[in-house]
């Protein structure tokens, strides 16, 4: 047996004797992580909606005051506000989807 067989089969049988614990509520069912978590994802919503409004108001001003290099940033930040909306409305389902698939 080769010096590198061996030294993978012992990483092998090494990692086979970690624990895996499942996932365990550290709030005892606690309410207050809830509340925060929504307040957040709240917040970063608002926050993707003024960044929305925004970035219209930049492709306006760009168009009509001849800056094509504003209404290209506003149609960047456009984009990435929609990408922000999409990735704070998944995130909590994709997480908890993650966890009960650990389960």
């Amino acid at each position: 047996m080769s010096m590198v067989t061996h030294v993978v089969h012992t990483l092998v049988s090494i990692a086979a004797d970690v624990p895996n614990p499942a996932p365990a509520d550290p709030t005892g069912g606690s309410n207050g992580i809830s509340l925060l978590l929504s307040y957040v994802k709240w917040g970063a919503l608002i926050a993707c909606a003024i960044a929305a409004c925004a970035s219209g108001g930049m492709m306006a001003i760009g168009k009509l005051s001849n800056r094509p290099d504003t209404a290209e940033k506003g149609k960047s930040a456009f984009v990435w506000s929609l990408g922000g909306v999409i990735a704070t409305a998944i995130a909590i389902p994709l997480v908890n989807s993650v966890f009960a698939a650990a389960n």
